[in-house]
């Protein structure tokens, strides 16, 4: 199962990065359409909704983009809600592996969901932790 982290899916609509911009939408539709399932982790949802407010308030997007933007990301893949392992897990996997808080919370939403890939440019990606592979897919 895989799973995006956030800067992906902001790099989808970012005119700042075409380069970026094109190999991360490329990305999602490809992850869309394939037979492995792919989940959007409630962590990732709440940072989107966080770096779109940011941008509409910036005058980045308009108002309406941003409600756009944040319905188009939450239906295209399942949501996969937190448990309360996750925390545990974070702590752990940040501690081990010398992580800030955040990206450990997401190795721990990752690992509690079964998850085995995520695409980041986070995390020194390409490695693998704790038997999750971090994908960087914009080199």
């Amino acid at each position: 199962m895989n799973a995006v982290d956030t800067n992906i899916f902001l790099y989808s609509i970012d005119r700042g990065e075409p380069a970026k911009q094109l190999k991360a939408q490329q990305l999602l539709w490809q992850l869309r359409a394939a037979p492995q399932p792919t989940f959007l982790l409630w962590q990732v949802l709440g940072e989107l909704g966080r770096q779109l407010r940011r941008w509409r308030d910036q005058g980045k997007i308009t108002p309406t983009e941003f409600g756009q933007h944040i319905q188009a990301f939450r239906y295209l893949f399942p949501l996969v809600l937190p448990t309360p392992a996750v925390f545990d897990l974070a702590l752990a996997l940040a501690d081990h592996f010398s992580l800030s808080h955040w990206d450990g919370m997401l190795l721990g939403a990752c690992q509690a969901a079964g998850i085995v890939t995520l695409y980041t440019e986070d995390m020194g990606a390409p490695r693998i932790i704790d038997g999750i592979q971090l994908i960087n897919p914009l080199v």
